[in-house]
């Protein structure tokens, strides 16, 4: 792959900023049960195998989409839980994700949203892109605590406390992390 064209070995959504870093613009979901737990996903770096982290359902937004259809595509193709935009709270948080992944120092604008669902039948992975095949290690349903007291690295840090400040529903408010570097 030529110098020119490596932006795309994560995937089309992603270009070269201004500063030479690879930037997109991503919609995540905090899909949320009633028991207080929140679907994660487990990932690794390929390059990294040793490190892995918990995060969120999500990923880029596609040209021509909004943020919310983005953020709805996405939770269709990674878990098959089919949902409307209607069906999202939010954004309910903000920030700019400065990361090390696959080579790469990466920028992700994001913006969360959240979603009150009832955990039915099996997820499935067969929207997964090969990339993501490579890099998802599971996929769990967590409650904060748990979060809290797991080995391994949770993103956005400040995710335990933000799902207990929307448990039992959102106040309207946007809350606006800024850059974190992951």
């Amino acid at each position: 792959m030529s110098e020119a064209d490596d932006s795309h070995y994560l995937d089309a959504g992603w270009f070269r900023g201004e500063d030479g870093m690879l930037t997109r613009y991503a919609a995540r979901v905090l899909l949320m049960d009633s028991g207080g737990r929140t679907l994660l996903v487990r990932g690794h770096d390929g390059d990294e195998p040793t490190r892995s982290w918990w995060f969120t359902v999500g990923g880029g937004i596609d040209p021509g989409e909004t943020p919310r259809e983005a953020a709805v595509r996405e939770v269709r193709e990674e878990t098959g839980i089919v949902l409307s935009p209607q069906d999202l709270e939010g954004p309910v948080l903000t920030r700019s994700a400065i990361f090390d992944f696959a080579r790469e120092h990466c920028l992700q604008h994001e913006e969360f949203f959240v979603a009150r669902v009832s955990p039915s039948g099996e997820l499935t992975r067969d929207g997964w892109t090969d990339l993501e095949v490579s890099f998802v290690d599971e996929m769990a349903w967590l409650t904060p605590q748990q979060l809290r007291s797991a080995s391994l690295e949770v993103f956005p840090r400040t995710l335990p406390d933000l799902l207990e400040e929307l448990a039992d529903g959102w106040d309207g408010v946007v809350r606006v992390i800024g850059v974190e570097h992951d």
